[in-house]
């Protein structure tokens, strides 16, 4: 259950992330966003990661292995790492209309292929 728990919330977190880092981006088709200075999207998007804090923490809290949880600090950080590619991949499908492309599919064959090295210990 708590790995369920660890891995939902990671998910959301890096949902909260995807958006705080990249979502500006998009955001620049809407008049009122541009008005912003560079300062003001930088104030925009830390505003955003503070929920992606609201996540993260109670992730590595909770699935942190020297706390009860089922994982390892490495595990945790690869589950991170990944959920994060996927929620990126994902974002920038739907959002911005990129194209997962042979050598992308290759990466992640290789991202899987580390998962299973790391939690195979």
């Amino acid at each position: 259950m708590k790995a369920l728990v660890t891995i939902g919330l990671l998910v959301c977190s890096n949902l909260f992330m995807t958006f705080a880092w990249y979502g500006h981006l998009k955001l620049t088709q809407y008049a009122w966003f541009n008005k912003f200075s560079l300062f003001g999207i930088i104030v925009f998007s830390w505003s955003i990661a503070f929920f992606e804090y609201c996540f993260q923490v109670p992730a590595n809290r909770i699935g942190f292995i020297g706390n009860g949880g089922p994982f390892s600090l490495v595990q945790l950080k690869v589950l991170q790492e990944v959920i994060t590619l996927v929620v990126f991949t994902l974002f920038s499908v739907v959002a911005f209309h990129s194209h997962i492309k042979p050598n992308h599919l290759v990466g992640f064959f290789f991202l899987i292929v580390a998962v299973y090295f790391i939690f195979k210990g």
